[in-house]
């Protein structure tokens, strides 16, 4: 390499000045997409041209670092709990994508992204406390993206079916989510121009794309359907070669751990949240009432609509009968599906029967609820039951399944057990306890011993708005549904 003098070494900074300035870019905002390489060149002491090789410098625009805070869940709920992260630092994320799944006292609810770009900080570690309005991540938005000054997104799975959020438009409110909200600004379309076919008239994604391709002459393709088939018959099973039973092992019991020494940790969550309803809920005085019912006819229906219903995807069980028939009988009797002030001053009658089903998972003892039952047919409930069971199996139940119960039913029978004393869940003011169903011997019409399915129920009301006789008369009604199953069909709407 030739010598550098000092007028060479001027003329080229000068050179390198004057590129920087036409580049116009900071020195400390940018990054290097490949080593620098040495530097080379050579003077000519004549024509002074320096020849410079192997300088590549990338630069790349870096926009603002974003604080995504924890935006207001709703249900006057100001803490979570942080449950699991769907990224770490340094991850890219796009808008939309789940960034962690967080746990209310009511419900678990996944916090998903506002913007494009690169998260820099996680606040939060697993199974910490995270409170409302306050920063969940940092993200480094890109220079290219817009920075929406907006609520962040809150999405639990149910969102895309229930939850929605409300615009005022022309002096109605139209329902659409956020994620179908953007669509349309992104697209220039005005969501009261669309017709939503979602449920009470919600504006679903298809309905935005099927106006947009109106609009552009485009041609969408068709959603899927998938056809209800009859399954096939099942195959002949083989004889066993042996005629003795294959004899099952027991099932394998976790052996106890002994740790030596006592734990203490704070309450959490779901535990959390039941320690305040049962607190208020003990200070309303209880009405028990228990009666059997005999549902041998009911055993027989149901296992005539059972494959039936199996050729639709839908499993049946004996609880879409349990609550169809508690809402036949609130018809008659809507003081039980109404609702008290905390003074008990003033009685609002609930329009919609929104019965909850008293569900044991892994989080705990969680309530979600049927939603206008009066409106739904056998099979239509025992359809959500199946999408309510589901969620609940996954802890994936959402803020809008929890809440809005009018009364409730507990199938503490699936467990075990003939009797209970279940406990009201305020506001409401009745619940219900089922037992297993046992066959035992009764007496029938003609005084001979036949084999019955038998079931205990139990029921508390509140007391203080509700008697004893209206509690025994709706209960008597019910029985009279269930042990008669085609009377049903005369009160069906």
């Amino acid at each position: 390499m030739a010598a550098v003098t000092r007028g060479s070494l001027g003329a080229f900074r000068r050179l390198l000045l004057s590129q920087q300035s036409r580049r116009s870019f900071q020195l400390q905002s940018f990054r290097c997409d490949r080593t620098l390489q040495p530097i080379t060149f050579r003077c000519d002491r004549k024509l002074q041209v320096f020849s410079c090789r192997g300088l590549h410098v990338a630069v790349v625009n870096q926009g603002p670092i974003v604080q995504f805070k924890l935006s207001d869940i709703g249900e006057g709920i100001m803490e979570v709990t942080v449950k699991e992260w769907y990224v770490k630092e340094g991850d890219k994320v796009s808008q939309f994508d789940s960034i962690c799944e967080v746990q209310s006292d009511k419900a678990s609810v996944t916090i998903t992204s506002r913007y494009d770009g690169v998260i820099k900080k996680l606040y939060y570690d697993v199974d910490a406390t995270a409170f409302v309005g306050k920063p969940l991540v940092d993200i480094e938005t890109e220079s290219g993206s817009e920075v929406i000054q907006e609520e962040d997104v809150v999405e639990t799975p149910a969102m895309a079916q229930e939850e929605h959020t409300h615009q005022e438009i022309k002096g109605h409110k139209t329902q659409a989510t956020p994620a179908v909200r953007r669509l349309a600004i992104e697209n220039n379309i005005k969501l009261s121009e669309v017709v939503g076919t979602g449920k009470d008239g919600r504006i679903l994604k298809e309905d935005i794309l099927n106006f947009l391709a109106k609009q552009t002459g485009a041609i969408l393709p068709p959603t899927p359907f998938q056809e209800i088939q009859t399954p096939p018959p099942a195959p002949a099973a083989a004889k066993p070669v042996s005629t003795k039973a294959a004899v099952k092992p027991p099932p394998a019991t976790p052996k106890p751990v002994f740790t030596g020494k006592d734990v203490t940790e704070p309450l959490k969550g779901f535990q959390k949240a039941m320690v305040k309803t049962m607190t208020v809920a003990l200070k309303i005085p209880h009405f028990g009432y228990c009666d059997e019912v005999d549902l041998s006819r009911l055993v027989a229906l149901r296992s005539e609509l059972k494959p039936l219903a199996e050729s639709r995807g839908v499993r049946l069980s004996y609880m879409p009968f349990f609550i169809k028939a508690a809402s036949l009988g609130l018809h008659h009797f809507p003081i039980l599906n109404a609702s008290v002030d905390e003074d008990c001053q003033n009685i609002t009658y609930k329009a919609a029967h929104n019965i909850g089903l008293a569900m044991d998972t892994s989080q705990g003892l969680l309530v979600p609820n049927v939603k206008n039952v009066q409106l739904l047919s056998v099979l239509e409930i025992a359809l959500e039951l199946n999408r309510l069971q589901v969620l609940g199996a996954s802890g994936q139940l959402g803020t809008a399944d929890l809440m809005g119960g009018t009364f409730t039913l507990s199938n503490i029978g699936s467990i075990g057990g003939t009797y209970a004393k279940p406990v009201i869940l305020p506001p409401e003011v009745a619940i219900g306890a089922l037992g297993k169903i046992q066959v035992l011997p009764r007496f029938d019409a003609a005084g001979q011993v036949v084999p019955a399915h038998i079931m205990k129920v139990s029921w508390s009301a509140d007391h203080r708005i509700i008697d004893g006789a209206t509690m025994c008369r709706f209960s008597n009604l019910w029985r009279e549904y269930l042990e008669n199953p085609a009377s049903m069909v005369l009160d069906l709407k």
